[in-house]
């Protein structure tokens, strides 16, 4: 594909379905991370829309197609929001075969649930795929492209639960990219280290949840993963920051992160979610739950899905060099 990177978020929460999944070529490499697509199970005790049913179907779809435009897949860690539900044998075939997939460590620093699924994931893509490593801390080239993985850090704050997630971080000559998939807003002071350390040029960050605060999260918790994320922000090359996943499950979050944004805005800093990067607006079809059930919100899934493919089907024809 030549020089230059070009990144295309494919499934995100700010396209209304659970997701990271993103494209990024880099020189002669394209490199497909967390190709998987979920939703909420339950929501204000509801289950989810038509509408939210519809974007999943759309989204995984689109993650397929664009597979096939990858040499590299990589798995941050073993949500379904990030690779593919079991009984899902087109996506395992399509996103992993005859691809290397560089892919979280399924047998050290993970939790209970994390070693069950990855091996599920371990025993279905390894007879699909060219090879799987073990990508926790270490370093490939390929193509040209240094890709490094960051230790395992934590899923949220230090022993959350969740278990723990690797990020991805890509160079080639000036162009860098950050994937800090779950970190939630780099809570963990580890990732943090990790970002400063690599200081990218172009990030993907995964918000805090912060529709928790104050019910599953505390308050203090969110305080100091918000000055971490001002760190990142601030004594990071990055331009272009987007934040997405968790935290577009709140609608309010901008009013709750505006000491962040305000930060980022006096540092001439693009801080965004992966539908503002397109400049399309945010679909929050998990927060819009129980009015779409209710019927006092219509929303457009074609019509808004119909413009995404488009950026995306854009992007993809005219190769664009986004400013990193």
């Amino acid at each position: 594909m030549g020089d230059g990177t070009r990144v295309l978020p494919i499934a995100f929460d700010s396209f209304g379905v659970r997701s990271m999944s993103t494209l990024v070529s880099m020189g002669d490499l394209t490199v497909q991370i967390d190709p998987g697509v979920a939703l909420g199970p339950t929501r204000y005790g509801l289950g989810p829309t038509d509408a939210e049913l519809r974007a999943l179907e759309l989204s995984r779809e689109k993650i397929m197609e664009v597979s096939e435009l990858a040499e590299v897949s990589i798995v941050t860690h073993y949500h379904y929001d990030h690779h593919p539900f079991p009984d899902d044998d087109e996506m395992y075939r399509r996103c992993f075969g005859s691809k290397l997939v560089l892919a979280k460590d399924r047998t050290k620093n993970i939790n209970l649930s994390g070693k069950k699924r990855g091996q599920i994931f371990d025993s279905k893509a390894r007879g699909l795929a060219k090879a799987i490593e073990w990508a926790d801390g270490r370093d490939f080239e390929i193509e040209g492209v240094h890709l490094s993985f960051s230790p395992a850090v934590w899923h949220g704050e230090l022993g959350s639960q969740v278990g723990r997630v690797i990020m991805v971080h890509m160079e080639k000559g000036k162009d860098s990219l950050l994937f800090g998939s779950d970190a939630q807003s780099l809570a963990d002071p580890q990732a943090l280290e990790w970002v400063l350390e690599k200081d990218p040029k172009l990030m993907i960050l995964d918000g805090f949840p912060t529709i928790f605060v104050g019910w599953r999260m505390a308050a203090a918790s969110f305080e100091r993963s918000k000055e971490n994320l001002k760190r990142a922000i601030e004594e990071t090359r990055a331009k272009t920051i987007i934040l997405d996943h968790h935290i577009l499950r709140d609608i309010q979050y901008k009013e709750k992160m505006e000491d962040v944004f305000e930060l980022a805005a006096d540092l001439e800093k693009r801080l965004l979610s992966a539908a503002e990067f397109y400049g399309l607006e945010n679909f929050f079809l998990e927060a819009w739950r129980k009015e779409i059930s209710r019927g006092l919100r219509r929303v457009d899934v074609e019509a808004y899905f119909g413009r995404l493919s488009d950026r995306i089907e854009s992007a993809l024809a005219d190769d664009p060099r986004p400013e990193l």
